[in-house]
């Protein structure tokens, strides 16, 4: 399915200019639809084509939020030079300009606006809600964001947009822009991994099902299945790696994205001599099931 088309509705700035969009997912289908209501505008994108518009980046964002096109599925190039900054408060979405106008006569009406943050991209919970995922914070999931179902995702677990879980997952740490876990995974207390966004990284990170990330650590290649990475290690692709054979010696050392999406692996830190060592992964994580049932 590459074709799409929403009844959105939303809000302009006083040039009028879009600076953000509402779609219910009821309003968006491959089909071809019409508005019988004036209120909404209709946009049509194609996953393959790039959005040249504030409703049809809003369009694709909740396409993902909605699960109905995957991470790195749908064309997203130059996103950022489409959205604007926007004001996101208690009394709705503002352009800077016009909130410094509406910060001003609130105070005259001894009013206090709350501002949430001021960015390009909004909290995925109001536009965005799904009945089988559980968010502690809902600032730290931005829209875009593709939730499996049975995800639980604590107060310090962040997901950015053209990201996130297929399948229950644990987020205690980072999901950056691009990045993909599979189900069953656990992403602990602190740990990060590497997008796409900055730093000239252009290889796409991921993880398999029944993988964990140990808290405080670091991902920079993708894994397969049944990983572990051990607390407090960041496994750059450079890193330099030991492997470790079934016999407990090293059979060669090589650089981390050598091992590259593969399965069964156990990455940690040799505790005498500081090396990194990748191991046969003879341990399979389990969630804890009870957390993860979220309807």
């Amino acid at each position: 399915m590459s074709n799409w088309t929403g009844l959105g509705i939303g809000t302009k700035n006083s040039d009028g200019d879009w600076i953000e969009m509402f779609f219910a997912e009821e309003n968006i289908s491959s089909e071809d639809l019409n508005a019988s209501d004036a209120a909404f505008e209709k946009v049509s994108v194609s996953d393959y084509e790039a959005p040249t518009s504030v409703p049809e980046a809003y369009l694709k964002l909740h396409l993902l939020s909605y699960r109905l096109v995957k991470p790195n599925e749908t064309n997203l190039d130059g996103i950022f030079g489409i959205l604007q900054n926007v004001v996101w408060t208690s009394e709705g979405p503002f352009s800077i300009a016009d909130f410094k106008k509406a910060q001003l006569e609130a105070r005259k009406d001894n009013r206090h606006i709350l501002v949430h943050s001021v960015d390009k991209f909004p909290r995925m919970t109001d536009y965005v809600t799904l009945s089988d995922v559980r968010i502690a914070d809902a600032n730290r999931v931005r829209l875009g964001a593709y939730l499996g179902s049975g995800t639980t995702i604590m107060h310090e677990g962040f997901v950015n947009f053209n990201a996130g879980s297929f399948g229950e997952a644990m987020i205690e740490g980072r999901i950056s822009q691009g990045v993909v876990i599979g189900d069953k995974t656990d992403i602990g207390g602190g740990a990060s991994t590497m997008g796409t966004l900055s730093g000239g990284n252009d290889v796409r990170i991921s993880l398999g099902k029944n993988c964990l990330l140990g808290a405080n650590s670091g991902l920079g290649i993708p894994l397969g299945d049944r990983c572990t990475v051990e607390a407090g290690l960041y496994l750059t692709a450079s890193s330099k790696v030991e492997v470790i054979d079934d016999k407990g010696e090293i059979s060669e050392t090589v650089k981390a994205s050598e091992l590259s999406s593969k399965s069964d692996l156990l990455f940690i830190r040799n505790s005498l001599t500081g090396a990194i060592q990748c191991r046969p992964n003879k341990k399979v994580i389990e969630l804890n099931e009870e957390l993860h049932s979220n309807d």
